[in-house]
């Protein structure tokens, strides 16, 4: 049984962080972003698994230092062994397994998205499950329920590219920065949506329970139909000053299929709350239009703008209750991008609530 603190570990892309998590929620979190990635438009893994392996040890210090405990008072680690970026796993895997082999720690292997499923209940001890989560980043888009920790059903998925990756794209080709979903949310608040048309992809009126596209996402005709549209634009030589109206209407067809999409799930499984998690939950315009999807009936739990973002206390969030559960990752440990979610089954039909755990 575990009963003191966990030493989290995250670097699984650009964002070198550390953390200790207990049994009464988080202790310290530090994070150190790569902002030499925004001159590249887009992550560099050499220079990012370079950058962790520079930063690491300064930045554990630091969070040890944050949560006023010592390298004693840590009971075990945890650390993203994957999806991500190969090299810049491999440097936190191996990190964890030298210290916990060391001081003769458990170590346990965390899958990065069941991370952001966990990162909400560190700050409201009320955003547990049952739910249903949207789980949107960089590298996914994922429709969950969770029945329970460790128990989750795959609703839908994205076919292609992850919202995160359309907002990165369609803010490079309007000239904006990177990371692009914050970017593009600023621009769009400048903006009206309407003014040009998008598509809103697998999102029709005809679909019924059942149908393969009913809780799947799809963004590369979007962010396609963006492009191409930025591209008349610019032969119009009006692009410059349609920024923000493109901005907002590429913004509000996201958050027009993020939305309906969870609001099926919603009122099919009847679930009385949703959890967001994942960098595209910081955006403010999607939390506003659930909540009020949702109304007073449901709840919304959404995670604070750093804990959305990749972080080492949602890692340790999960290696808490994996080690509680007497989990163990053995030494030959190693970083998989390809690593499959724990206990997540993909759905192959959806029942109505008389059958579910709700």
């Amino acid at each position: 049984m575990v009963s003191g603190l966990i030493l989290g570990i995250e670097t699984s892309c650009d964002e070198t962080s550390a953390a200790l998590v207990g049994a009464h929620g988080m202790r310290g979190l530090a994070i150190a972003s790569q902002d030499v990635h925004a001159a590249f438009g887009g992550v560099v893994p050499e220079i990012a698994a370079r950058a962790h392996l520079t930063t690491l040890d300064a930045i554990v210090t630091h969070a040890l230092a944050e949560s006023g405990a010592s390298v004693e008072d840590v009971d075990g680690v945890g650390v993203t062994a994957g999806p991500g970026l190969v090299g810049a796993l491999l440097v936190g895997v191996n990190w964890a397994k030298s210290f916990a082999f060391a001081r003769g720690l458990p170590v346990l292997g965390v899958h990065h998205m069941e991370g952001h499923l966990f990162a909400a209940s560190l700050e409201d001890p009320e955003a547990v499950p049952p739910f249903v989560s949207l789980l949107v980043s960089g590298g996914h888009t994922m429709l969950i329920e969770a029945s329970a920790w460790g128990q989750y059903l795959l609703l839908g998925a994205t076919r292609d590219d992850a919202a995160g990756e359309a907002f990165d794209k369609v803010a490079r080709r309007l000239g904006l920065g990177y990371p692009g979903g914050p970017e593009i949310q600023r621009a769009a608040e400048v903006g009206t949506p309407g003014r040009h048309s998008l598509p809103r992809p697998m999102l029709s009126s005809t679909d019924r329970p059942g149908d393969p596209a009913y809780f799947d996402f799809s963004f590369s005709g979007l962010k396609t139909a963006a492009a191409l549209l930025a591209d008349e634009l610019e032969r119009e030589g009006r692009l410059a000053e349609a920024v923000p109206d493109v901005a907002a209407e590429f913004q509000e067809a996201v958050i027009d299929v993020l939305v309906e999409k969870t609001m099926r799930a919603v009122d099919l499984l009847d679930a009385p709350a949703v959890v967001l998690g994942g960098g595209v939950a910081g955006n403010a315009p999607l939390c506003e239009r659930l909540a009020g999807r949702l109304g007073s009936a449901r709840s919304l739990y959404t995670p604070s703008p750093r804990l959305a973002s990749d972080n080492a206390a949602m890692i340790g969030a999960v290696a808490l209750h994996r080690l509680e559960e007497g989990e163990r990752s053995p030494w030959s440990l190693n970083a998989d991008p390809a690593l499959p979610f724990p206990g997540l089954v993909v759905a192959d039909e959806i029942h109505p609530p008389s059958s579910t755990a709700f």
